[in-house]
């Protein structure tokens, strides 16, 4: 598989990024641990050599440190997220990107990953409870410590894109982006390419549902609203009028997709 320079961090990665949130069984239901091992390890002899996780996504950190631990270090772009803002259990807003919530995060990433290090390090979003610089300074105390080499965003808008990155030199941003939720196309990304931040769109496959596979009858051990019920219908009906499409150019709608994207 081809490699690409990932914006101004100068790091080369496959086109093609693996995610690896559908380990987390919370959001996902039941499976089987060794299926996402071989899936990550499948993936690597196929030329991928990017992959995404965060620690709020379950067992899945400690699926790719397994899964990955058998891969030469240096040959591997491994992407980690701090903080998603889910809610206590009195149903409160909480936030921790606080300077000792993210180091001791950190701390924790690596031991689930098995590496000394991690790539890329994201802000799972904006925590509106911590000032972006004591943020940014846990983030530089990383990066001169060697846990972390390059460091950005996710789920930031682009006006808290261009507050980040008035104090610190953030490189990456992933926003969700697809073939079917590309709204992020009219702000964010032309902010990304002014800025020459590296972009990993996420949920480009829209949770499965851009594979085509589904025909909406499916019951599916999912949270989320778009896999269920009459909406789950409509949506897989409407994607399967992708199919005259991908076969005239002889390829899957998976692959179309991705192709859109790219």
């Amino acid at each position: 598989m081809e490699r690409v320079v990932f914006g101004k961090t100068g790091l080369e990665v496959s086109p093609i990024c693996y995610g690896s949130w559908q380990a987390d069984e919370r959001f996902w239901g039941a499976s089987d641990k060794n299926e996402h091992i071989d899936a990550m390890r499948r993936a690597v002899e196929v030329g991928v050599n990017f992959f995404d996780t965060a620690d709020a996504y379950g067992r899945s950190e400690e699926v790719m440190g397994e899964a990955l631990s058998s891969v030469p270090r240096d040959g591997i772009i491994i992407t980690t997220k701090v903080f998603h803002n889910f809610k206590d259990r009195g149903g409160a807003d909480i936030g921790d990107l606080s300077y000792q919530g993210v180091i001791e995060h950190c701390e924790a990433s690596l031991k689930r990953l098995r590496t000394d290090y991690v790539d890329i390090y994201l802000c799972h979003m904006f925590d509106r409870f911590t000032d972006i610089e004591e943020t940014t300074r846990a983030l530089d105390d990383l990066k001169k410590q060697g846990k972390i080499r390059h460091y950005g965003m996710s789920n930031f808008t682009a006006e808290e894109m261009r507050l980040a990155c008035q104090v610190g030199d953030y490189e990456v941003v992933q926003p969700r982006f697809s073939f079917w939720r590309n709204e992020t196309a009219d702000d964010i990304l032309p902010l990304a390419r002014s800025l020459n931040m590296g972009v990993m769109a996420y949920s480009v496959l829209f949770k499965g549902l851009l594979t085509g596979k589904h025909t909406g009858d499916e019951k599916l051990e999912s949270r989320n609203p778009y896999l269920r019920g009459e909406v789950f219908k409509e949506l897989a009906g409407r994607v399967r009028l992708l199919e005259p499409i991908a076969a005239k150019n002889n390829v899957s709608i998976t692959q179309l997709v991705l192709a859109c994207v790219l």
